[in-house]
């Protein structure tokens, strides 16, 4: 695969189904807001990069903050930024290369990765060595953005799941807290149902979220599997689907887990969660939201490994990030966009002024300068990743595309277990079924 411009990669008839969406940021444009698509270049023979991603407004000052340190660093080079709620953005996104318009510089999504990469609407980084100094990354950071022998992009920010326990339920109610470095799925299932018996019932002792992908991958891997196959197939048996249904029935006919329907939509914020409002004492998060869901739920969680990492087949957990920045093939300004790159991975004034709204900085070295700099819950995360890196990992694989779709298969899917209109074995069957059909395989 080459980096010359690839014509037509999304089809141009995405442009017309997705005309209606392309509209909803305009009325935002004058903050950011929006893909309005590229401008004409600056007068003075200055480059402008455009540069998109999915995030809020503060997460977009962050960004602004580290991206003026750079341009002061490289006159020359100014950069116009796009943000978009992550809802929408995949399509925007897509849009955007159908109509021939790439931004230079994006927020790639983890589960689109090969699908552009095998477009060949992405720069492939092997083919400008020098350009992008990975000499920071752990082996499994770089293998995040590699598709076949080819790197497409750089982690935006690194994280992983952990699970949170709140130290101030538990101790109002007497219940110990396992280890967390060495429990297992059982050890869970007697720590929930032995804290909501405290409680009286008044908060359960755990829930997470069955139909994510991210929690049912590592348990995968405990099983020495991998979700994700390295040529992009469903590597998950059926047996481990059957396993991973029926530990939650267990534990929820146990009462250590919540009843059916009693997680409801909610929003994706911290304070929005079950452990906010004080219905469950335990859930898995993101590392990198360890910050504000320490705030949400008063300050006082333990931050624990995924249960079962000890006891498994193989480790479970491994290096992920949120997204990657990647360049697209077709920008006019590749030099100056790999250089914006090198920047947002390499350079420490940068990362402190990101911190880790998008995770732990992809650098070992640069998350150690800055880690004295952060607040006590993000080096509580700092630290965590910084621990699992010095690990030996399962690598990450690739999501392949129709990956959305098999996510979607198994929000449905585990929803008809809990409300138990499907067995567990029923449940992997149509699962299995629905994926292999969504890959194609």
């Amino acid at each position: 695969m080459t980096d010359e411009p690839v014509r037509n990669a999304f089809d141009r008839r995405h442009v017309l189904r997705m005309a209606g969406l392309a509209g909803l940021g305009m009325g935002l444009a004058a903050c950011g807001r929006g893909f309005g698509g590229g401008d004409d270049e600056p007068a003075g023979g200055a480059v402008q990069l455009n540069m998109v991603w999915w995030g809020d407004a503060k997460r977009a000052e962050k960004t602004q903050a580290a991206l003026d340190i750079f341009q002061r660093k490289n006159s020359g080079i100014t950069v116009k930024i796009e943000y978009q709620d992550s809802t929408p953005y995949k399509d925007k996104l897509a849009t955007r290369f159908a109509a021939g318009d790439p931004p230079d510089v994006m927020a790639m999504r983890m589960d689109s990765l090969r699908e552009y990469a095998d477009r060949g609407a992405l720069l492939d980084l092997g083919q400008h060595a020098g350009a992008v100094d990975l000499s920071g990354l752990s082996e499994n950071a770089k293998a995040l953005a590699a598709v076949s022998d080819k790197t497409y992009g750089v982690p935006a920010g690194l994280n992983a799941i952990g699970f949170v326990i709140n130290k101030t339920v538990t101790e109002k109610y007497g219940v110990a807290i396992p280890d967390g470095n060495t429990w297992s799925w059982d050890d869970l299932a007697k720590f929930a149902r032995d804290f909501t018996k405290a409680s009286g019932g008044k908060i359960y002792g755990t829930a997470f979220e069955p139909a994510t992908l991210a929690n049912i991958i590592v348990y995968t891997r405990q099983r020495g599997e991998d979700f994700y196959t390295e040529d992009g197939a469903l590597g998950i048996s059926e047996a481990t689907v059957v396993s991973w249904f029926e530990m939650v029935n267990k534990m929820r006919a146990e009462r250590g887990f919540p009843p059916p329907g009693f997680i409801e939509n909610v929003g994706a914020s911290a304070d929005q969660s079950y452990l906010a409002k004080g219905s469950i004492a335990s859930q898995i998060i993101p590392t990198n939201n360890f910050l504000s869901y320490n705030a949400a739920a008063g300050g006082n969680l333990a931050l624990l490994r995924i249960p079962g990492e000890t006891q498994g087949v193989r480790r479970g957990q491994s290096v992920d990030c949120p997204h990657l920045w990647s360049v697209a093939a077709q920008s006019k300004h590749k030099d100056e966009a790999l250089k914006l790159l090198n920047f947002l991975v390499n350079d420490v004034e940068a990362s402190k002024a990101t911190g880790t709204t998008r995770g732990v900085p992809p650098s070992s070295k640069v998350a150690d300068e800055i880690k004295p700099t952060l607040s006590p819950d993000d080096q509580v995360a700092t630290e965590y990743l910084g621990g699992l890196q010095k690990e030996t990992l399962p690598r990450s694989f690739t999501y392949p595309p129709g990956s959305s779709k098999i996510a979607s298969s198994l929000l449905s899917i585990a929803a008809e277990v809990e409300f138990k209109r499907q067995t567990p074995q029923q449940a992997a069957k149509a699962f299995l079924d629905a994926g292999r059909k969504a890959l194609g395989k």
